[in-house]
């Protein structure tokens, strides 16, 4: 007979975990003892739940396995929700372990104890108490498996102190070998007929086509057939954006030059269309043709009611596809691509503009020329992440780490603090507003106590800048949205990181040169002019792209 939280642990090392994030409790505590006689998984102590959550995520999202991260009951739990959302809409394999108190023989009353799987239940694709040491191996592998299969996302198991302290003589089950199914024939040789019969057909990657093998097959598909395409932002980097028939990332809702390209095509090849992302466009009836190319049918609503579905695999139907269609001589290209021209037209002097505070289309020049092509920046949310998802050419898939999905402020920190640990001879980068940054500061001595390099840059404006950029586009007064900050520099040092402070558009080139070439957690404070960001995104764009 074995210990139920060792027969617990054994599963997790069953399953290939590497890492448990968390902030453990006394209800975790038989849970922690196992864990300290495994000699494969490590456990990462973080300061809060919530980067613990964000790092188990992002964990899931670069390697495709389940990231795992641990909490105690009630507060503990409740501070994964965030993280839970955010793994869940953003398609990332994550799973959460909570404690409870006994379940069987409890003498405290209610204290500290919520119903934390029903809590978990909208926002995981799985949740459960265990209440049996003899089911654990079948829960664990049903969590897994759910968190992995498409589209991934968060799972729960609740593991009460009196189960884990129980004894079994159940086993752990090994993973199941299973493949995705591929796309009917038929409906490949529907989608390709459209194609071809198309004048000027469009690629849209969106984020369920930001998976292994799928850029490989779809680079393969546009240099056989020569159609442009352009990204969600978490399609970003599926294809490299340096690619001559790159129409751009839909950052904006709309207006923007890369919708107008979308506008000007007959044919829509939506490839993993998700509906957590704003729509990259708007369907209307007797409108383009729209083929929807993922694993899942297409989630109808009033601006999205594709004409032909293609289910499977996403990378198997765009091969199936490449090795049917026969390119169409009549194709003709160059008045979408004519819109990716006025866009770079119209970025390239604003890229140049040296002021101080610095300039956000500048600011995303300087990054991209100090980055490596893998390089890997991780972006909090704010009004920046519009800027950057415009501006910044992504080279290689999951080199630009945005949430366009639940969009949370506090992922920024911890996201690439996991993706340092995941690849720690790449270089990386978080991207926080001040007040995203401040959200989970907290997790810089995480950073420093791991020994991990990166270099954290926060733009400061002393304010919640997206928001006060809606509220002028809105015609509201400026109010309500300003802060004070700490002094960063100090703040860093105190955390045993080095603390920089940018004072010129030049010398923020010389300090990315520096943080990104010397080990160890740099902080750099950069302050930056948002005064131009309702007159640039609200009304320029718009009515440059509307007159070409």
């Amino acid at each position: 007979m074995k210990k139920a939280s060792d027969l617990f642990i054994e599963c997790l090392e069953e399953e290939g975990v590497e890492y448990i994030f968390g902030v453990p409790g006394e209800e975790n505590l038989d849970f922690l003892d196992s864990l300290s006689r495994s000699t494969k998984i490590k456990l990462i102590l973080t300061r809060h739940e919530q980067g613990a959550g964000f790092m188990a995520a992002t964990y899931g999202r670069h390697t495709g396995k389940t990231g795992v991260c641990l909490a105690t009951l009630g507060p503990g739990a409740t501070n994964f929700v965030t993280a839970a959302a955010y793994a869940q809409l953003g398609g990332m394999p994550m799973m959460m372990i909570t404690g409870q108190k006994p379940i069987k023989k409890s003498k405290q009353g209610r204290f500290q104890i919520l119903d934390v799987v029903a809590m978990m239940g909208p926002i995981t694709k799985y949740t459960h108490q265990m209440a049996s040491s003899d089911n654990i191996p079948s829960r664990v592998r049903e969590a897994f498996r759910l968190a992995e299969e498409e589209k991934p996302g968060a799972v729960h198991i609740e593991l009460p102190e009196d189960i884990a302290d129980e004894h079994t003589d159940s086993l752990p089950l090994k993973r199941s070998h299973s493949r995705r199914p591929t796309a009917d024939v038929k409906s490949i040789r529907e989608a390709v007929k459209a194609l071809e019969e198309a004048t000027s057909p469009v690629l849209v990657i969106g984020a369920g086509a930001n998976r292994t093998m799928t850029g490989r097959m779809l680079l393969q598909f546009i240099e056989k057939t020569g159609i442009p395409f352009l990204t969600t932002q978490l399609g970003k980097g599926v294809i490299d954006e340096r690619h001559p028939k790159f129409l751009g990332c839909a950052a904006l809702s709309s207006g923007d030059f890369v919708h107008r390209a979308v506008e000007a095509s007959d044919c829509i090849v939506n490839l993993g269309h998700d509906v957590i992302e704003k729509p990259p466009f708007f369907m209307q009836r007797g409108g383009p043709t729209v083929i929807h190319v993922s694993s899942k049918t297409a989630e109808v609503d009033p601006v999205y009611f594709p004409d032909i579905e293609v289910i499977g695999d996403i990378a198997n139907a765009v091969w199936q596809m490449k090795e049917d269609i026969v390119p169409n001589g009549s194709w003709k290209f160059d008045h979408l691509l004519a819109y990716r021209q006025g866009e770079v037209d119209h970025t390239a002097p604003l890229a140049k503009d040296e002021r101080f505070p610095i300039f956000p289309p500048h600011l995303v020049q300087s990054i991209r020329d100090a980055m490596p092509d893998d390089g890997i920046i991780c972006l909090d949310n704010g009004v920046y992440k519009i800027w950057f998802a415009r501006g910044y050419t992504a080279y290689r898939p999951n080199t630009v780490l945005l949430d366009n999905a639940l969009a949370t402020m506090g992922a920024g920190l911890p996201s690439a603090m996991m993706s340092a640990m995941v690849y720690p001879g790449r270089k990386v980068m978080a991207i926080c507003g001040d007040g995203g940054f401040m959200m989970n500061s907290q997790e810089m001595e995480t950073a420093v106590r791991l020994g991990l390099n990166i270099t954290v840059l926060i733009l400061n404006d002393n304010s919640y800048g997206m928001i006060r950029w809606k509220q002028a586009n809105m015609g509201f007064k400026d109010w309500g949205l300003t802060y004070g900050n700490p002094d960063f520099v100090k703040y860093a040092e105190a955390y045993g990181a080095h603390g920089h402070r940018v004072e010129s558009a030049a010398h923020l080139k010389e300090l990315l040169a520096h943080t990104l070439s010397t080990p160890g957690v740099h902080l750099i404070d950069c302050p930056v002019d948002y005064s131009e960001n309702d007159q640039i995104l609200n009304n320029d764009i718009k009515r440059l792209s509307k007159e070409l």
